[in-house]
């Protein structure tokens, strides 16, 4: 029996020395066959590359190429951006794209630089956010005549004071560090011009939020709003919650009118029934409010006439009429 465990336990390690052997004979072949491709593999100045960040400090970059040498940036190749700081942008473990301005710095190093590469690439990103209506992250570096000035994948970008807001901007320092959500609203790498708008952000979403609320509103609502403006086919009406909707000229009165401005004035308090939100578009009537009051209003009249005749059905004389006297 002690035979028997002892042969079992030869056996086991020699499978355990084996399969060692084909694992170190496996990564031996992985590593042979890496060192194979990096010595077909040609890098020529002019080349943009990607390297894997292993090495950062505030001078430079250092990025492993799967090559013989390492690649090195330099920390003012990295961006154009005179605000940009390599140590808090750059980690280790990043994907890092750069053209080649040195195959040996003189230390036997790629020289890379981000810059450059972010010029040739950069122009192709930034058209397709544009036509694909991206929404990107910028912040503010500078204030310069007319606008403020942001940096978009490493690229000088204008944001003119009308785009920086869906309100008034007055004071323009008061936006320098600030973070924003911008739009791409032009590219034309010919004459470096790049536009940008914090605006057309915040208009989709003060639209979308209001065809939700208006999705919302249901036929048949009655609602008080405010006369905003008066058009020869109608008024439109202020709403609450930031709403407006039209009364369109039928609409207005029971009475037939020529133009709204016979019985309202801009600036008026009406009441308004809600008829329809077809394609996000509020269709209101005051007619139909008055109509639905009318009931309320005949009612209201019996029960005066009603409360009148009883009065005088009660009178002094008619009650000795009744008492027979």
């Amino acid at each position: 029996m002690a035979e028997e465990m002892k042969e079992t336990m030869e056996k086991e390690a020699v499978n355990e020395c084996e399969g060692n052997k084909e694992e170190s004979q496996k990564e031996s072949m992985e590593d042979y066959s890496k060192e194979l491709e990096a010595s077909f593999r040609k890098i020529g100045e002019g080349d943009i590359i990607s390297g894997t960040v292993i090495s950062v400090t505030e001078e430079e970059v250092t990025l492993d190429l799967n090559y013989f040498a390492q690649g090195i940036i330099k920390a003012e190749n990295m961006s154009n951006d005179p605000k940009y700081n390599v140590m808090d942008e750059v980690k280790i473990g990043d994907t890092v794209e750069g053209t080649v301005i040195s195959t040996d710095d003189g230390a036997g190093n790629i020289q890379l630089s981000c810059k450059e590469a972010k010029e040739i690439l950069s122009w192709d990103v930034l058209k397709q956010d544009m036509e694909d209506g991206k929404e990107i992250g910028v912040k503010v570096s500078e204030v310069v005549n007319g606008g403020v000035i942001a940096y978009a994948e490493g690229i000088r970008g204008f944001i003119p004071a009308s785009h920086l807001s869906l309100n008034y901007v007055e004071d323009l320092g008061a936006w320098v560090n600030k973070h924003l959500t911008v739009k791409v609203i032009t590219v034309d790498e010919s004459k470096k011009k790049l536009v940008l708008s914090a605006r057309a952000v915040e208009k989709e979403k003060a639209e979308a939020e209001i065809r939700h609320k208006t999705s919302m509103l249901a036929p048949g609502t009655i609602l008080e709003g405010t006369v905003e403006s008066l058009m020869p086919y109608g008024a439109f009406v202020a709403l609450p919650d930031g709403l407006s909707g039209l009364v369109h000229i039928s609409q207005i009165s029971q009475k037939r009118i020529k133009k709204p401005a016979e019985v309202l004035n801009t600036g008026d308090k009406v009441k308004v029934k809600v008829l329809n939100t077809n394609d996000g578009k509020i269709s209101l009537s005051m007619k139909a409010v008055e109509e639905d009051s009318k009931p309320d209003e005949i009612s209201g009249k019996e029960a005066a006439e009603y409360s009148s005749h009883e009065r005088i059905g009660t009178s002094l004389g008619d009650l000795f009429k009744k008492l027979g006297i």
